[in-house]
């Protein structure tokens, strides 16, 4: 027999175009309403839940996966912002090794983050959607089996209320034709009449007996599958979310971790570099000392009382204005500064001559000595920035 293709005869081909005429015919007459059509409500409701089904599981794998591209978006634009903060990083700053360490952190972070995900909650619904493809070209050949069943049903109803035509149709002929044939023939033209009406028979019987077994193996395994495949998808949501909420309170947690990390470094750098401006001060102010000399001590010494309201009462030293609190220690370099502990509460004085003050500079004199002492005799400078009001 001649091959048309590989594995494929030209009785094979004409087989399967006979079988498409033939379900087009019958979709036909269905549709005119000549023919019946075998229906199933309950298999078409497990069939629209199907589709439901892989529209809805459909939908879930596109939003993971769009999902997944911002994660690896914010990571990248993460990584930018750390790459900027290690440029900009002095070595001497506080913290350089730490804040190095600590972008390596977060890069690895998010890495596992994106890989956890995509091993887990993604793979997971990719594996559920994956049996999908399979079972809806078994639904779509159960249909077409169906129609197959329906053709081969009605093909042998016919057969069957024309088969008494035929035979009353033949008998009347063959009658005659045997009354002119020799004896010996008698009989023979009608039984051959009469067999190639049942050879059609048979064979439309066995066709229908084929299209039928074949369809009921597939509707009554599709009937098993479907609904269990419907059932399993609470099972493959719940697994898809529980691992991605799993998964971004750790990742959260551990985020929330690293960023305290660098807020206390960058609290730290802030402090070092407070510290490393009073020092300038304090330099500053030095060598300013040295240039009024004794100037300053001797106006000090006639300087006039303080016109300040605050100290009318006697309760306050003259030349009060407020109270601050130590917040910082600070070691008196000079005889005219006061040294301070963390904790002290500190009295804050109106300089006798106001153009005396340095900048970031108080003057004043601990509670403690002017509750004990009623006197001034121990006011000194100190640098503002390691107080804070009370």
């Amino acid at each position: 027999m001649a091959e048309i293709g590989k594995g494929v005869t030209a009785g094979k081909l004409a087989s399967n175009v006979q079988k498409r005429l033939s379900r087009a015919q019958e979709k036909v007459l269905q549709k005119l309403g000549k023919a019946d059509e075998t229906r199933d409500a309950a298999f078409e409701e497990m069939v629209a839940n199907f589709n439901k089904q892989m529209t809805e599981g459909t939908k879930l794998q596109k939003d993971l996966k769009a999902y997944m591209v911002a994660v690896k978006t914010m990571h990248e634009a993460s990584r930018r912002l750390q790459d900027c903060l290690a440029d900009m990083y002095e070595p001497d700053w506080y913290g350089k090794e730490e804040t190095d360490a600590l972008a390596e952190d977060l890069d690895t972070l998010w890495l596992e983050y994106h890989q956890n995900i995509t091993d887990q909650s993604l793979l997971c619904v990719d594996t559920y959607l994956a049996q999908f493809p399979e079972i809806k070209a078994r639904i779509a050949k159960r249909d077409r089996k169906m129609v197959d069943f329906d053709s081969a049903r009605h093909h042998f109803t016919s057969l069957q209320k024309s088969k008494k035509k035929d035979e009353a149709k033949i008998a009347k002929p063959a009658a005659l034709l045997e009354m002119a044939a020799p004896s010996w023939a008698q009989g023979l033209i009608s039984a051959h009449q009469v067999a190639q009406t049942n050879l059609s028979y048979n064979q439309a019987e066995e066709e229908l007996g084929r299209a039928q077994k074949i369809f009921e193996e597939l509707n009554v395994e599709l009937q098993d599958e479907l609904p269990t495949l419907w059932y399993s998808r609470v099972g493959v949501y719940v697994n898809a979310f529980q691992k991605l909420a799993n998964h971004q309170e750790k990742f959260h947690r551990e985020m929330g971790n690293l960023t305290q990390n660098l807020h206390d470094i960058m609290n730290k750098l802030e402090e070092q570099r407070e510290l490393k401006r009073d020092d300038a001060a304090i330099s500053k102010k030095g060598e300013g000392k040295k240039s009024e000399g004794a100037n300053h001590s001797e106006s000090a010494a006639v300087a006039p009382k303080s016109t300040v309201a605050n100290g009318s009462d006697g309760e306050l030293p003259p030349g009060f204005l407020y109270k601050v609190k130590a917040v910082h220690e600070y070691t008196a370099t000079d005889g005219d500064e006061l040294e301070l502990n963390v904790g002290d509460i500190v009295l804050v004085l109106a300089f006798d001559h106001p153009d005396e003050q340095d900048d970031g500079w108080l003057l004043g004199l601990k509670e403690s000595h002017w509750l004990q002492k009623k006197n001034i005799s121990a006011k000194g400078v100190f640098p503002e920035n390691f107080t804070q009001k009370v």
